[in-house]
């Protein structure tokens, strides 16, 4: 009687074990007889390989593996070509494929979030393939450097704003925003959370959902650090920029600057001559850079076509993001890529941004913002 009750136990035992929570991924892959498919996980420190099964004629498979505690992401590969998946509370995921374009033309059903994931996979084709096209054109010397970059930023700039607005701000609790978050081209991240503070909200977002969900996974502690370690960068940048060097500057004089707008064209301040100019330092990506601007903005509207102009000198440490900024604004626009190293703000004397001079006909230094009580009043006098 000992001995059945020990079996039993043991049965009941080895019954519970086996019903420890799975996920179920089974489908068919046509046109792959003899082929190996392989489940792979896809995680935070790479792939690691789960199962793999080969395929016969009717290209039927069926892969079962513990189910996550929390998101992830998983792959199907045959050869160089892949499906990725997330799977969070789904217990069955259909899959119907092809060999020929393993990669792009199957079906999922059964999740929302591995929907959205074919969706951004195929915009990312696509958007490489825009790319690839551009560098062929610019290799073959058809289009100018600054063109082929004008044009890369353009796409780029489309491709993420259409991203956050459909994926990330729109459903920052779903998988697919954290799959939208590490998109690449050309191996590049799209979204650089290390540099631009843009790019930060929209890991704040996601992280902020999968953190409220589930606080102890892995991918939220890491998205977490991400987000701090990118706050911090750009911290750095802004007090980097309030600390420069300090050197005199007469109040007359002038130092010639010689800096390139978005297009690559180089630009003297010094050409201005006959112009009243506005010196303006700045970084975009510093809080109060968009009222800034839009007193600039003010200011220039009314009086650009007395003679008017304004000569603004980026100190931005992320070009890309200073490109997306100043590609509609109406006066001469230059970066120096020293950033807060910058020669010319340490000889203007800098101590904070943003800073500004006001430089008459003659090009000679008039005055500077913290002896100006009206910006609109003084320039309307030296015009």
């Amino acid at each position: 009687m000992k001995k059945i009750c020990l079996f039993i136990f043991g049965a009941l035992a080895l019954a519970s074990c086996n019903k420890e929570p799975k996920f179920n991924i089974k489908g068919t892959v046509a046109d792959a007889d003899g082929k190996m498919l392989y489940l792979e996980a896809s995680g935070i420190e790479g792939i690691e390989s789960l199962d793999s099964v080969k395929l016969k004629g009717d290209g039927e498979f069926n892969f079962k593996h513990l189910r996550p505690e929390s998101p992830e992401f998983y792959r199907l590969r045959v050869g160089d070509k892949a499906i990725n998946f997330s799977v969070d509370s789904i217990e069955t995921l259909n899959v119907k494929a092809k060999y020929g374009d393993f990669s792009t033309g199957y079906t999922i059903d059964g999740s929302l979030n591995c929907t959205k994931i074919k969706e951004l996979t195929l915009m990312q084709i696509d958007l490489q393939k825009k790319i690839d096209a551009l560098v062929k054109v610019a290799q073959q010397s058809k289009i100018a450097n600054n063109v082929f970059e004008d044009s890369v930023s353009k796409i780029v700039d489309k491709y993420k704003n259409q991203v956050k607005t459909r994926y990330i701000f729109a459903a920052p609790n779903m998988t697919y925003a954290y799959f939208a978050l590490f998109q690449k081209v050309n191996n590049y991240m799209l979204f650089d959370p290390m540099n631009s503070k843009e790019d930060i909200k929209c890991f704040q977002a996601v992280a902020t959902s999968l953190t409220n969900a589930y606080p102890n996974s892995d991918r939220s502690k890491n998205l977490y650090n991400i987000v701090i370690k990118g706050l911090k960068n750009t911290r750095e940048a802004k007090r980097k920029v309030i600390e420069l060097p300090q050197e005199k500057l007469s109040e007359a004089g002038l130092i010639d600057i010689n800096l390139k707008d978005i297009h690559g064209v180089s630009h003297k301040l010094s050409a201005l001559k006959g112009k009243v100019v506005i010196l303006d330092f700045t970084v975009y990506q510093a809080e109060n850079s968009t009222a800034h601007n839009f007193m600039l903005r003010d200011v220039y509207n009314k009086y650009a076509a007395q003679g008017l102009q304004i000569y603004q000198v980026s100190l931005d440490a992320d070009e890309h993001f200073w490109k997306t900024v100043t590609d509609k604004l109406p006066w001469v626009c230059v970066r120096d890529e020293d950033g807060t190293s910058s020669k010319y703000a340490s000889l203007y004397n800098i101590k904070k941004v943003p800073s500004f001079f006001l430089i008459n006909r003659n090009n000679e230094l008039s005055a500077r913002d913290e002896n100006i009580k009206n910006l609109e009043a003084e320039v309307k006098k030296l015009l």
